[in-house]
């Protein structure tokens, strides 16, 4: 192995990741039932929900793909009016579809669905949910090991392996409490070593803080607004605000990967107060990772690296390996990683919770037992792991950066489902057969935008451009087939 930090490092690397694997398994404690495995037993403080929310959402692909954004020639901050429009889509899922996951005791956002539709639409929502999240959380283990191959110099596919493998275990021995205080515990790594990273740059440039800010206003580097109404362009205003509160009101309300978090929670209102204060929480966090991408632009513009990076993702790792010192250099390791392993983990859980909720349970003629119950999820928890292994084994084909392949999936699932919710909450009289003529006709329409208007349209407006034809064809078909029926329990 060409093994490119030193034994210090390698040594801290080395111990976070058993320590995060040991950590998980003892803080999850026992679970005696499904409630304690997928909600953490609804025991969980508003506090860690909130550490949670952002850490999950915060994979490996935003700590080094963000960071190179800004790095790039052209790069800047106009990245963060999509967290502009975070925001907003947070208070509005607070305000219209939270009150949803508090009526009666559910486990899965999709249960919702068959409450209204019935359960060939809850079934059809939680199945795009997996497929897509498997995908897109693929990806994320696949950047992940691009570190890991960096740091170790083995094969990218041992990489993927290995990280796959230590959060499968810690998620299927602790459960969600395992998942959540592990997101709170990753969440500080990786804050930690994004500003020691920073302070490093700062340090290491002849005259510190004013060659920063010189090199920020002379590159243009600052420039955070752009108003032009573009919708080829992924950063403007309009496709921050408007494309950005689409997407995070279908990523934080129609996504079992946050909703999970929100029925974990003690009551609503705790749910609330976490969701709308991780809004502000991520902005910040995503200030930080741009402000970074612009001292490693201004690094390598007085420092040139020796060969030319092929990819912006490959900047902050390659600073981290070669210019980081001892100590540092292993912590901010282990930073990347806990920004992997706190979505990965997050992905595991809740793909399981609709995979026993959606299908199994309903579908099921025998009655099992709570402990075997919590059996069976740890199975479908280690399984579903095996499958993002796969995933992240065979994106070795990517060559672009991998934040836009990963939001854009997002896009293109989670408004599909979002346009459901819209159906559901506004719409007494839309049909089960309604609701999945609009998914359709929703899935081929976003499709088509995604793969052939590709450059005429942004991925920012894929969630608006699904949710909108989800729920406009299913009003109109509302008119033609019979209206709804009270939906019978299956």
């Amino acid at each position: 192995m060409n093994i490119a930090i030193g034994t210090v490092d390698l040594f801290i690397l080395g111990l976070y990741l058993i320590g995060v694997v040991l950590f998980g398994s003892w803080v999850g404690g026992k679970q005696k039932n499904l409630s304690d495995y997928l909600l953490g037993g609804k025991t969980l403080p508003w506090w860690a929900i909130l550490g949670s929310i952002v850490a999950t959402e915060t994979s490996t692909v935003t700590f080094l793909s963000v960071p190179g954004i800004a790095y790039e020639p052209a790069g800047n901050l106009q990245f963060l009016q999509l967290p502009l429009g975070y925001i907003v889509g947070r208070f509005l899922v607070i305000v219209f579809l939270l009150p949803l996951y508090f009526r009666g005791e559910i486990y899965s956002a999709y249960e919702v669905f068959k409450k209204r539709f019935g359960g060939t639409t809850e079934r059809t929502a939680s199945l795009t949910f997996i497929i897509m999240r498997t995908l897109a959380d693929g990806l994320r283990l696949y950047l992940t090991a691009l570190v890991l191959e960096k740091v170790v110099g083995i094969p990218l596919s041992a990489c993927v392996v290995v990280i796959g493998i230590g959060t499968i275990i810690y998620t299927c021995l602790g459960g969600m409490k395992s998942v959540v205080w592990n997101d709170c515990l990753q969440f500080v790594i990786y804050i930690a070593g994004a500003i020691f990273a920073f302070g490093v740059i700062i340090n290491a440039l002849p005259h510190g803080w004013s060659d920063y800010q010189q090199f920020a206003v002379t590159h243009h580097k600052l420039t955070m607004f752009d108003f032009e109404w573009n919708l080829a362009s992924t950063y403007t205003f309009w496709a921050g605000l408007v494309g950005g509160m689409f997407l995070s009101m279908a990523t934080h309300g129609a996504d079992q990967l946050m909703i999970q978090r929100y029925l974990g929670a003690r009551n609503q209102k705790d749910a609330a107060k976490a969701l709308g204060i991780s809004g502000f929480v991520v902005f910040a966090q995503f200030a930080l990772f741009l402000l970074l991408g612009i001292a490693l632009a201004a690094f390598y513009t007085t420092f040139p690296p020796a060969t030319p990076f092929e990819k912006p993702d490959e900047v902050f790792a390659s600073f981290i390996i070669d210019h980081l010192p001892v100590g540092i250099k292993g912590l901010t390791l282990a930073a990347v990683f806990a920004a992997a392993m706190s979505t990965l983990s997050s992905s595991l859980s809740s793909t399981t919770s609709a995979l026993v909720n959606d299908f199994y349970l309903p579908l099921t003629s025998t009655t099992k037992q709570q402990a075997e119950l919590v059996k069976l999820s740890r199975l479908f928890t280690a399984l579903f792991g095996i499958a993002q292994i796969s995933v992240g084994i065979a994106s070795q084909s990517i060559s672009n950066s991998v934040v836009g392949s990963v939001l854009a999936i997002a896009g293109i699932s989670t408004g599909l489902i979002l346009g459901i919710f819209f159906l559901a909450t506004f719409s007494k009289r839309t049909s089960e057969a309604s609701a999945l003529l609009g998914f359709v006709v929703g899935l081929g329409v976003v499709l088509y935008v995604a793969f052939e208007m590709k450059t005429q349209v942004a991925w920012p407006w894929y969630t608006l451009i699904g949710a909108s034809t989800v729920f406009l064809v299913g009003i109109a078909a509302s008119q033609f087939l019979p209206a709804a029926q009270p939906a019978s329990e299956e």
